[in-house]
């Protein structure tokens, strides 16, 4: 069973800001209040329309495309649309500072909580920092800075905390707020890392991005520029352990970020070879303000792919359930299939299997039955907190026990 005496916490970084007391933040955890409830309500002035298989798992959207800048940023995990808007959003005043990550000059793919005030420090935070990060701690500098306007970027986590301790404590009502989400799910504890991270690359020290990507492989970059794709199929089977996997990630129920005024990611992006193109999911009237900003360098596609992959999340359903489950087994070092088969089904996979659209489906069905019975098995008596209404119906149409 999960450790309760210790709680589930996601190091968001809210509660370590000294500016104010850290009671107050803790008011606003997730892991206490539970995942999108009355925040929807707060920020979009209704709730998801869950008769609405799309707008029940994307949450409410203004607008959708597929898209990647013209000239994409050096160093960017995609084509840079994020840090593109962050910059444009500073330079045009719209903010005075960005709540965000850089890099720990010690790990590369650890991150270090700052607000960048100039573009330097803006164009600094791009890429991903695949681990739990302390995002909102650099609140405190900006509401001691005394900024009236700031935008934050972040995880869901960061985001629902950030929308509720705006709404309960009286420290950031006065700062006009902009945020962008990025989706988010499977981070790794710091402690874990290079231990994880070498049991998939076969050459961790050089590896620079990572990502699980639409074709059913992670695709590695190198300092080389060379791309290493493993099959998600050829993992060592201690992999697919979720003790292995931050609580706080295993106890999500806001993938796509659902609070924030924008979300950008690459879920429902056609994979093309060669071709960078991102997601792009436009929540709120500051998200359309923000988008807008960049608009002239962006390339635009629409969303494609089948939306149904239903058949392929039932076909898993049952032995994704059964390994929820606190068994106590122990797991094999060896990868599951040899690399040559692996790469033979993610083959057919990418040809058979869910594409754009109906991969981000995929996507959110599966955390989401994943992340329920994950609870249930592990955290019982949190059910009823942690899981918002949307998965309680995904799981309806599936017909799963609640």
């Amino acid at each position: 069973m999960i450790q309760q005496e210790k709680g589930i916490c996601s190091s968001c970084g809210l509660c370590s800001v000294r500016q104010w007391p850290a009671e107050e933040s803790l008011q606003s955890c997730v892991f206490r209040n539970g995942w999108i409830g009355e925040l929807e309500q707060s920020v979009f002035g209704r709730r998801r329309d869950l008769s609405d298989e799309v707008e029940t798992r994307l949450g409410i959207t203004l607008e959708r495309f597929t898209g990647q800048l013209k000239r994409p940023i050096d160093g960017a995990q995609w084509s840079g649309i994020i840090t593109a808007m962050a910059s444009k959003a500073f330079e045009e005043g719209l903010v005075e500072g960005v709540v965000t990550l850089h890099r720990s000059p010690e790990q590369h793919f650890f991150s270090v909580p700052v607000l960048a005030t100039t573009s330097a420090q803006i164009h600094d935070s791009r890429g991903n920092k695949p681990v739990l990060s302390p995002v909102l701690r650099s609140l405190g500098e900006a509401y001691e800075k005394g900024l009236r306007k700031i935008m934050v970027i972040g995880a869901a986590c960061h985001i629902h905390a950030l929308r509720d301790f705006r709404e309960r404590a009286p420290y950031l009502r006065e700062m006009e707020l902009y945020t962008i989400g990025i989706p988010c799910v499977d981070n790794i504890e710091r402690s874990r890392w290079n231990w994880t991270l070498e049991r998939i690359s076969a050459s961790p020290k050089t590896a620079r991005h990572m990502e699980f990507m639409a074709d059913f492989r992670i695709h590695i970059r190198h300092t080389d520029g060379s791309v290493e794709k493993v099959p998600f199929f050829s993992l060592p089977e201690l992999l697919s352990d979720p003790g292995i996997f931050p609580q706080a990630c295993m106890c999500c129920f806001d993938y796509l970020n659902t609070l924030s005024d924008i979300t950008v990611g690459y879920l429902a992006a056609r994979f093309v070879p060669g071709e960078e193109r991102q997601w792009v999911l436009v929540r709120t009237p500051k998200g359309k303000a923000l988008l807008g900003l960049i608009e002239d360098d962006l390339f635009r596609y629409p969303e494609s792919g089948a939306w149904d992959s239903s058949s392929f999340v039932k076909r898993n359903a049952g032995s994704l359930i059964e390994s929820m489950k606190d068994t106590g087994r122990s797991f094999s070092s060896d990868p599951k299939i040899p690399l040559w088969i692996g790469n033979l089904i993610s083959g057919l996979l990418s040809i058979i299997g869910p594409k754009g659209i109906g991969f981000a489906r995929y996507s959110v069905d599966f955390h989401s039955i994943r992340h329920y019975y994950y609870v249930k098995y592990r955290a019982p008596h949190m059910l009823d907190t942690l899981v918002p209404e949307h998965v309680k119906v995904i799981l309806g149409q599936y017909g799963l026990p609640l």
